[in-house]
């Protein structure tokens, strides 16, 4: 029970628990137009990878890799994706993010994470 869904696409009651993983504030949103019930930067690259990565795609592997070891050597975002495998057991768990690019994004790394997939 989970999805990764733009913060630009509206919000609605099957997303369930939306939960922004976005290191920056959405451009031009307030938090009644982003209408999520967390907002975990930890669970967002470093501003050194997001810079680094410029959402380029030839970086998309290197990109992936490198926020995988961030994810893995933050306390704080190990317990987070602890928390989300639990809550994804009770109900449906949204990541919201405000890329441009829907295929080369955090969440669709966490997506993977989260599933167990091999990146």
């Amino acid at each position: 029970m989970l999805k990764i869904k733009r913060v630009y696409e509206k919000a609605e009651a099957a997303d369930g628990y939306r939960i922004l993983v976005d290191r920056v504030w959405p451009r031009g949103l307030t938090k009644r137009q982003v209408q999520v019930q967390e907002w975990a930067a930890a669970l967002a690259p470093t501003t050194a990878l997001r810079r680094f990565f410029g959402h380029d795609p030839k970086r998309w592997k290197v990109f992936q890799a490198r926020y995988r070891r961030e994810l893995k050597t933050n306390p704080e975002a190990t317990e987070k994706l602890r928390e989300l495998r639990a809550r994804m057991h009770r109900q449906r768990v949204t990541l919201v993010y405000s890329a441009r690019d829907e295929k080369h994004n955090q969440a669709v790394v966490l997506n993977k994470i989260l599933r167990g997939e091999k990146i």
